[in-house]
């Protein structure tokens, strides 16, 4: 059903990352995948592009016009929404990777990610219902107890009842070591929870039969820090039988209204209020997750498969608006060639400036692909793999989680940015879909970790890890030996500038680590996040470069393409981080050293 001129997403670029690239048909030789070939993987991804196109895209621009908005203390959304959602859940969307005995179809982690691409640039909105529902999900089947999963994951995996994360609060934001909100144990085992959380996606609507909340708590005195944290489910309705029956204490407080991504509710919800008391009693009825004080460890499981998404999204919004670019630069009829003497305008797609800005969103959005299904294809190994693949698949994945999140979220938007200034002053307008786009992907620098705190996390834990660092090092380096014996000359000069500044971000990072000054040494940690992330789409595009050579369905241009977009991203933005790694080089303190009272 491949929509070829479809401008979600290049259908064959997906192909060859897939197959020609990462291999991906291989996966069917692993016995968890044992009843797929290529046909069943092509099939998912038609259904998703088709379900994607004609109930998500649909209603982009309207949710984005019409936001959520309270009515009697109920969430109101324009009822596009739920045929989407509905159209999601009945192709079995919501189980995709699950096992076959709770309704999934056991499809690798890289073909369910292709999927998912298509609804986050059709409609990013609408599927922040989906894609919260299947982590919250998820989360349960690793830690919760066979009846927690039977009684809420089982019913979420359906489409019956939808889940959220619930961390934020209005004290505390990103700090979760300052959460207040308490869980009081009750003689039957359950607890009722007090306090107030803020910025809940999809933390209130009418969608589904109920909410099911897993939110973080404290059991103990409200203590500074997140070991005294636990994980709770908390539902919107108390569920007996299988059944949602009586509101829980969880009310609805307000709606945080949003630049962009308008159409996912946001939310404040305030637990234990009295004003939905269950059995006379106040306190929202809930129900440990795993051990106490562990909470933190267990939300990670949610939180980490949430950030890979959002990096996703904030791909494909900058695909989708690439494209959207480049149909615009073609059709688009304005100027003259500077060597032309009157005659008709030409398409803007004519001009060197233009077709930059084009180079410059393909070198961006395409490396962000292949980077995101490079970490899929990490999940597929590391729960299926040997155990020697599966280690390594964890070493890496658990370093690369960072940038997957926020490298896509920084160079993304500016690929939409860019997308904007093509289409010149009609950018600016509702009359294109480019600027919503824009709007959609700011969002995603500050979702699951702001860039600053996926920097800290790089910088000060994740690089630490010496046994990880050395596997990728052996990884970047098979790959610039091998594309230093290619034929051709540009790949192997693209080689040798990749190992060179691979070696100076080790240099650098080894510098850093002996700075005993924990301030100084992490100051400029976003710049080392971008400098990393820098280099790692480097190697990506080098990756992709090689396996030009043994693509089987794919045109000369579309060969041409790939190169001109890698020679791009190694002419134009590798060398940028010669200016940041000298900064992080001489542990520069500008930014430190700023007083308060100097603004």
């Amino acid at each position: 059903m491949t929509t070829l001129n479809s401008k979600l997403l290049s259908r064959t670029n997906l192909d060859f990352l897939l197959y020609d690239w990462l291999e991906a048909e291989a996966m069917t030789g692993r016995e968890r995948f044992a009843d797929h070939d290529r046909a069943t993987f092509s099939t998912m991804i038609d259904t998703a592009e088709k379900i994607a196109t004609d109930w998500f895209a649909n209603h982009n621009a309207k949710g984005d016009k019409h936001e959520p908005y309270m009515e009697d203390g109920k969430v109101v959304l324009i009822p596009e929404i739920a045929k989407a959602y509905g159209a999601f859940r009945d192709a079995g969307f919501l189980a995709t990777t699950n096992d076959a005995q709770y309704g999934g179809l056991q499809l690798p982690f890289v073909i369910d990610r292709a999927c998912i691409a298509y609804f986050l640039a059709a409609n990013i909105a609408t599927s922040g219902y989906a894609f919260l529902t299947c982590a919250a999900a998820n989360l349960l089947l690793a830690h919760g107890t066979p009846e927690q999963i039977d009684r809420f994951a089982l019913p979420m995996l359906a489409g019956r009842f939808t889940g959220t994360m619930c961390m934020s609060e209005p004290q505390a934001g990103s700090s979760l070591g300052d959460i207040r909100t308490r869980a009081e144990l009750q003689p039957d085992g359950s607890y009722r929870l007090f306090g107030t959380k803020m910025w809940i996606s999809g933390g209130d609507h009418e969608l589904s039969e109920t909410i099911v909340h897993l939110v973080l708590a404290r059991t103990g005195p409200a203590e500074h820090g997140v070991r005294g944290l636990s994980l709770f489910i908390v539902p919107k309705h108390i569920v007996r039988d299988g059944n949602p029956a009586e509101r829980n204490d969880v009310a609805l407080v307000g709606l945080n209204h949003k630049m962009g991504n308008r159409a996912t509710t946001n939310c404040v919800l305030s637990l234990g209020d009295g004003q939905f008391a269950v059995d006379g009693q106040a306190g929202a009825v809930g129900y440990r997750i795993g051990e106490e004080n562990r909470g933190l460890s267990y939300m990670f499981h949610m939180m980490n498969e949430a950030r890979i998404v959002v990096g996703l999204g904030a791909v494909m919004l900058g695909y989708t608006g690439y494209l959207h670019a480049v149909q615009y630069a073609r059709d688009r009829p304005q100027g003259r060639a500077l060597t032309q003497k009157g005659g008709d305008p030409v398409a803007i797609i004519q001009h060197a400036d233009v077709r930059q800005m084009l180079l410059t969103q393909k070198a961006y959005v395409e490396g962000g692909l292949a980077l995101c299904l490079y970490l899929a294809k990490l999940l597929d190994d590391q729960s299926t793999g040997d155990e020697e693949t599966a280690r390594r698949a964890y070493l890496l994945l658990d370093l690369l989680t960072p940038i997957g999140k926020s490298w896509p979220a920084k160079w993304c938007l500016e690929a939409n940015n860019l997308a904007i200034q093509v289409h010149g002053g009609a950018g600016y307008t509702h009359d294109f879909p480019v600027e919503q786009f824009y709007r959609d992907n700011r969002i995603n620098a500050i979702h699951e970790g702001t860039h600053g705190i996926q920097a800290l996390d790089l910088l000060g834990r994740k690089v630490l890890n010496g046994e990880a660092i050395a596997y990728l090092d052996s990884v970047i380096d098979d790959r610039c030996t091998s594309a230093a014996g290619s034929a051709n000359p540009d790949t192997q000069e693209w080689a040798r500038r990749l190992r060179s500044a691979w070696q100076d971000i080790q240099r650098v990072t080894e510098g850093l680590s002996r700075e005993q000054d924990v301030e100084r040494r992490l100051a400029n940690a976003g710049l080392y996040l971008d400098a990393f992330g820098h280099v790692i789409i480097a190697w990506i595009w080098l990756e992709q470069v090689d396996a030009l050579d043994r693509a089987t369905d794919v045109s000369e241009d579309f060969i041409l393409g790939k190169r001109q977009a890698a020679r791009y991203f190694f002419d134009w933005e590798l060398p940028k981080i010669n200016h940041w790694l000298a900064i992080l080089e001489r542990l520069d303190s500008t930014a430190l050293e700023m007083q308060d009272s100097w603004f």
